[in-house]
């Protein structure tokens, strides 16, 4: 039985398709007769109970500069109209990303939204990763120069980043001399209202960052990202490479772990970012890596994360 699948996203103009996840599960979803719409976050609205979104209906293609057809947007009720809500777009994890969060959350238990957004919003990677700390580096969330100092004088060397960034945006290793700690700092409080985050320096992000896919809990593979010569951000948008990997025991250890508290908050699609068995961020919001996994392992990554939505669906919400 046919869905009717709303997806809130960047814009599908410019959306890499040889690599995008977003891409690839429309892909899926049209593959198995789904109806497919799309509407960027700020095209929500609310009036008098309803959640709307003016969306355009959409068919998508494999074939570049050509990748999909549009028509004239119509406004959509997400609960009377929609079965499946993807929430897709990508960080920054600011207050328009949120607030898209809190009106999502009115249609839940309604209309399945994948990420549950409540969830999404009481999880950003950097700061719901704490709940499992055992599996961490060392970690220090602050805004204060001395406590960065004592930090930084513990560890040798550590590495500076923003608490909500994304993309391996303004990460800067700072070595054991500390030369440029307190401008960074200075400059990081400046541009940022919260505090920022430092960990000890894993000297094995060299040997790459592995970005772990679970769907419903249950991990279903994982790329290893490289970082380029030079580097210590392995992002595939930083320059990174990705390479075919498994999974190590310590690892499983962490996904297991994970798995019942993902089930039970309605994260279904999560990527996970492990360097030399220390688990650094727990990706929920708009997670990528799907079609690397595919290439790398022959499977059908969206395939499984379609038959998740399906199931917890169900044929009571579908109106195809």
């Amino acid at each position: 039985m046919s869905l009717t699948v709303a997806v809130q996203m960047d814009p599908l103009e410019t959306i890499n398709i040889e690599g995008d996840s977003t891409f690839a599960l429309m892909l899926e979803a049209q593959q198995r007769g789904h109806h497919l719409f799309e509407y960027p976050a700020h095209a929500l609205s609310y009036e008098d109970g309803a959640v709307r979104a003016l969306a355009r209906p959409v068919t998508v293609q494999r074939i570049t500069g050509e990748h999909f057809h549009a028509s004239e947007a119509v406004t959509l009720d997400l609960v009377e109209d929609v079965d499946v809500v993807l929430m897709r777009q990508d960080p920054p994890f600011d207050m328009g990303y949120i607030t898209a969060a809190h009106l999502l959350e009115r249609v839940t238990g309604r209309t399945l939204v994948v990420n549950d957004p409540a969830n999404v919003r009481s999880a950003p990677e950097k700061l719901w990763v704490l709940d499992f700390a055992r599996f961490m580096p060392p970690t220090l969330i602050t805004r204060s120069m001395e406590e960065l100092t004592a930090f930084h004088a513990r560890h040798g060397e550590i590495v500076l980043k923003p608490l909500h960034g994304n993309a391996g945006a303004a990460v800067f290793r700072i070595g054991r001399e500390g030369g440029n700690l307190r401008a960074l700092a200075e400059l990081f409080s400046e541009t940022w209202k919260e505090p920022f985050i430092a960990q000890a320096f894993l000297p094995t992000v060299s040997d790459g960052d592995k970005r772990i896919i679970l769907v419903d809990g249950d991990p279903i593979g994982a790329i290893n990202r490289v970082p380029g010569a030079g580097e210590i951000r392995s992002n595939l948008a930083a320059g990174g490479t990705a390479h075919r990997t498994e999974l190590s025991e310590r690892e499983r250890e962490i996904c297991a772990a994970l798995g019942p508290e993902l089930r039970a908050r309605g994260l279904l699609f999560v990527g996970i970012d492990v360097i030399g068995g220390m688990l650094t961020e727990i990706n929920v919001t708009s997670p990528t890596g799907l079609v690397a996994l595919d290439r790398f392992e022959g499977i059908n990554s969206a395939g499984l994360i379609w038959d998740a939505i399906e199931r917890k669906a169900g044929g009571s919400m579908a109106r195809g």
